[in-house]
């Protein structure tokens, strides 16, 4: 089809961290219709975990343009703006500032672009406060038919409107299927930054990973690492392995590697993990996957969410050589797309918007679930949080950021953000094993 007769779809998205940047700008994509010509454009809500040029260039993703913005500027930016689509990957209380915020930006306007939120991955916890806060987006996606079906059950049960939940697939799968076992075989241990949260258990799982290298010298063994010690992803490392790892003697065989998860996999033979997303990678590829039991299998962890999996083992079992197979039923169910149909997905999500984006006279106000009538012990303080008044109106005195801070300013900034990272990872571990004495 020549350029000049391709649709053209002008896309914002706004992203907290690393993850839900590559999470909303992916799946803007992927909504995108196959004969459009997207213009995507990038804003990074400014704070603890805005990311890093370093992981903006791990997570491979390109826009059209990308600035960091405090969630004033933003609002005020969509207020002149002519967006089709906005996509808020943000935490639940940040989508849920912005949801009022817009409402309030967009009052008596003709047009409002159409708005989509969602999860970045596995929704093991706080599902209804999550969900809730999400309300009022025009579109909430679940990642599979098992989140499509619970998110619906949530919101039909606080009597809240259910017709915005669309069931889509991670929007992060792709890469070759596995064809058999490489040379050398590759085991890989996704880590999380928050799973397991104590230096016990870090530790356990790292000596276990040793001992698994030091007992397969034929293997090639990786520990895939999220981040590097001073950046922030979605969630807060206070014990990076990279740390733990200090003053040890690794095995030969034994890598810390970083980079783009699908290039790692490209060469995984077995991947291990307490509960990462990586997982659901794996096994859409139909990779041996292993979802940890060391440590139990709880609420806490994640590692609930794959009972019925059929990926579930100890590393002693892994030791003696045990292989996972997936259950080719509980994997259907999780939006894992490993029979093939990953690639119509996204066709109901992009008919929504598409209907949506034609609908006569233009798109009603955003309508969280969340008012100062339905929550007003609640909604005030995310509202404020984020600078907002309970109607959605910035507050006075809300860093506008209408222009680039200054040299000094930046300095500032940066150093705020040092000190924070070095209390979470060093300060707030001490005070805490301090606490336990």
């Amino acid at each position: 089809m020549p350029a000049s007769a391709k649709k053209s779809l002008r896309v914002a998205v706004l992203a907290d961290s690393d993850t839900r940047w590559k999470w909303g700008a992916l799946t803007a994509q992927r909504l995108a219709p196959a004969d459009a010509e997207i213009r995507l454009d990038g804003y990074l809500l400014r704070g603890r975990a805005t990311p890093t040029a370093r992981q903006l260039k791990e997570v491979g993703v390109r826009a059209d343009s990308l600035r960091e913005v405090t969630g004033v500027e933003f609002l005020r930016t969509m207020g002149d703006s002519s967006y089709d689509v906005l996509v808020l990957a943000l935490v639940g209380g940040g989508v849920q500032a912005m949801l009022h915020g817009l409402r309030a930006v967009w009052a008596g306007a003709a047009r409002r672009p159409v708005v989509v939120t969602g999860y970045v991955g596995v929704v093991y916890e706080k599902l209804a406060d999550g969900l809730l806060l999400r309300h009022g987006a025009d579109l909430v996606l679940a990642n599979s038919r098992h989140d499509a079906d619970r998110f619906r059950a949530v919101y039909e049960g606080v009597g809240a409107d259910a017709s915005s939940v669309t069931e889509v697939a991670l929007p992060f799968l792709g890469g070759a299927p596995y064809t058999g076992e490489h040379d050398p075989y590759t085991v890989v241990f996704a880590a999380q930054p928050s799973v397991p949260d104590s230096r016990k258990d870090r530790t356990y799982l790292l000596n276990r990973l040793i001992r698994h290298a030091r007992k397969h010298p034929e293997r090639e063994v990786l520990l895939k690492l999220r981040s590097k010690p001073g950046e922030h992803t979605t969630h807060i490392e206070e014990l990076p392995y990279q740390k733990l790892v200090q003053g040890t003697d690794l095995p030969a065989n034994l890598r810390l590697v970083y980079g783009h998860m699908g290039e790692v996999l490209d060469r995984t033979d077995l991947l291990v993990t307490v509960s990462s997303t990586a997982a659901l990678e794996a096994l859409h590829r139909r990779i041996p996957t292993v979802i940890l039991t060391d440590l139990g299998v709880r609420e806490v962890l994640g590692n609930h969410h794959f009972t019925g999996s059929g990926c579930l083992a100890s590393w002693d079992q892994l030791d003696a050589g045990h292989r996972p197979v997936a259950d080719e039923e509980w994997v259907a169910r999780q939006g894992v797309a490993a029979d093939g149909t990953y690639g119509t997905a996204f066709d109901t999500a992009r008919a929504r918007i598409a209907k949506l984006l034609d609908r006569p006279g233009g798109l009603p106000p955003l309508t969280p679930y969340y008012t100062p009538e339905t929550a007003p012990g609640y909604l005030p303080g995310i509202l404020a949080r984020h600078h907002l008044g309970p109607d959605g109106v910035p507050l006075p005195g809300a860093p506008a950021a209408d222009k680039e801070p200054g040299p000094v300013r930046q300095i500032v900034r940066r150093a705020a953000r040092g000190a924070y990272r070095h209390g979470v990872q060093r300060v707030a571990p001490v005070i805490r094993r301090m606490g336990e004495l």
